[in-house]
């Protein structure tokens, strides 16, 4: 029916020209048009002349009216009430004029941008919609008392860190694996009472070069998001020579900050709030995974494990595990085979903004000692710098 209606328009707007056979060209040896609605059949009644030969010239005219009449508003839109009726029926969407496809020209077989979202809208009505992301689980700590919000800042971060244990999981680097190619740190943060889904992720942003070069001693940004994707807060790593430095922002406001001390063979760490100093690390280095958080009065505030993944693991990829231990949790969050966690005995709940910069020494320690610092494009083999 279509190709009918161009030839139609072709024929008002386009002069007839004699054909070499002699006599009116194809347009008008049309004598008849007879449409059995009923049968959705086209017969076509030709006059008792020779057929005339169809060139391309004539195929390309043909096609630049069939264009123009496509631009004309009020024709297309007779033209779709007309033909694009639906079909009433249990099965996805369709209509009588798609499903005759040998009324179209050949140029409409091809799918428009208008049949792809119509062929979306089929498999929407077939499948359903998507179904919505799972909600992140509760905390595992009530939000009283010490871990109460007492600014904005720290009303943002409560959902991520107001949980007893948290296990930060970092990603197989395929590519440094493989071919020595330093990526960017990625880390999952799971809550051990509720191991089905991750509440946060950790991504590093930094120089693709510099990566390359200082490898561990590069200077990084990482953001720490909530599982749904939003920004919570971020660490700031600068480059370091020596010694290391790595600060907490939280909406742009620096809250804290953790340096590394320099010794022979100790792992020591001050961690700040603000300008006050809340709590020291101090390992005694070498195969000891256990870093502790104490006041300054040597009591236990939080600690952080090194887990050991296997020898696969550890001997050739960089993906660390480590658990943060806050504290005892709820006891609605013993659940399953949480309840055989073994909480930690603290002298004190740290508050919110201290938590986010043992989440940030986390990171600083996963960068410092236990990531491997070489790798130059040979594979499975870690070259010392």
């Amino acid at each position: 029916m279509k190709w009918i209606k161009g030839l139609c328009n072709f024929q008002k707007h386009v002069k007839p020209q004699h054909s070499k056979f002699g006599g009116l060209p194809y347009l008008e040896k049309v004598s008849a048009l007879e449409i059995d609605t009923s049968q959705n059949v086209t017969q076509r009644c030709y006059s008792s002349q020779s057929d005339p030969d169809l060139s391309r010239d004539w195929f390309a005219k043909l096609w630049v009216a069939d264009k123009k009449r496509k631009k004309n508003s009020r024709f297309t839109m007779r033209t779709n009430q007309r033909f694009e009726k639906p079909i009433h029926s249990n099965g996805p969407i369709d209509n009588i004029y798609e499903k005759m496809r040998s009324l179209k020209l050949p140029l409409d077989w091809w799918p428009s941008n208008a049949s792809v979202a119509k062929t979306q809208l089929n498999e929407q009505i077939e499948t359903g919609p998507a179904p919505p992301p799972p909600p992140p689980p509760p905390p595992s700590q009530s939000v009283t008392g010490s871990l109460k919000s007492t600014s904005k800042e720290e009303a943002l971060v409560a959902p991520l860190l107001a949980r007893s244990n948290l296990l930060i999981t970092r990603d197989i680097e395929w590519a440094n694996l493989v071919l020595g190619f330093e990526q960017e740190n990625r880390y999952a943060i799971v809550d051990a009472s509720y191991p089905q889904a991750p509440v946060g992720f950790i991504r590093e942003q930094s120089h693709l070069i510099a990566r390359q070069i200082l490898r561990t001693r590069r200077p990084f940004v990482a953001c720490v998001t909530d599982a749904m994707g939003n920004e919570v807060f971020k660490v700031r790593r600068p480059f370091w020579w020596i010694t290391s430095t790595i600060y907490v922002e939280i909406d742009g406001k620096e809250i804290g900050v953790v340096h590394r001390r320099w010794h022979l063979w100790r792992r020591v760490y001050d961690l700040y709030l603000g300008n006050t100093q809340f709590a020291v690390v101090e390992n005694p280095g070498f195969w000891f995974w256990t870093f502790t958080l104490k006041d300054i009065n040597g009591k236990v505030l939080a600690e952080i494990d090194r887990d050991w993944r296997g020898l696969g693991f550890e001997l050739f990829t960089d993906a660390g595990q480590y658990v943060i231990r806050f504290g005892r949790g709820d006891a609605v969050s013993k659940i399953g085979a949480a309840a055989a966690i073994q909480d930690l005995e603290v002298e004190r709940p740290l508050t919110l903004s201290e938590r986010a910069v043992a989440v940030a020494l986390a990171v600083s320690l996963d960068n410092d000692y236990f990531s491997r610092h070489g790798g130059w494009g040979i594979p499975f083999v870690a070259i010392e710098e």
